[in-house]
């Protein structure tokens, strides 16, 4: 799958996850797609060296810590993107649920 392929699923699955989950809001396609686009370079860039950083936390954690770094994640592409609203960590947690469950199935799809 090419990066614009990917980055497309990626709106319409945020779309769709500001749709279920109470406390996220995807105004637009506009704010969706670039939403999809800040996540993706926050996934990139910052989710390594906090994984890095909460090592320790994550081996005692068997990696569920892992859930909360990713509710950080989105909550940062949040705040990077006007029109892509996170209100608290409750929203996040299960936005980043809901999201990683969209594109486990997304992926088998495709």
């Amino acid at each position: 799958m090419n990066i614009v392929t990917s980055i497309l699923l990626h709106a319409f699955l945020l779309f769709l996850v500001g749709q279920f989950v109470r406390g996220i809001e995807v105004r637009d396609a506009k704010a969706a797609l670039f939403g999809a686009v800040a996540l993706g370079l926050v996934n990139t860039f910052v989710r390594p060296l906090m994984v890095l950083l909460t090592l320790p936390i994550n081996v005692l954690t068997l990696g569920l810590f892992l859930l909360v770094i990713n509710a950080l994640v989105l909550m940062l592409a949040a705040a990077l993107v006007e029109g892509f609203e996170v209100e608290d960590f409750g929203a996040a947690f299960w936005g980043a649920l809901v999201f990683a469950a969209m594109n486990v199935i997304a992926g088998w799809v495709v």
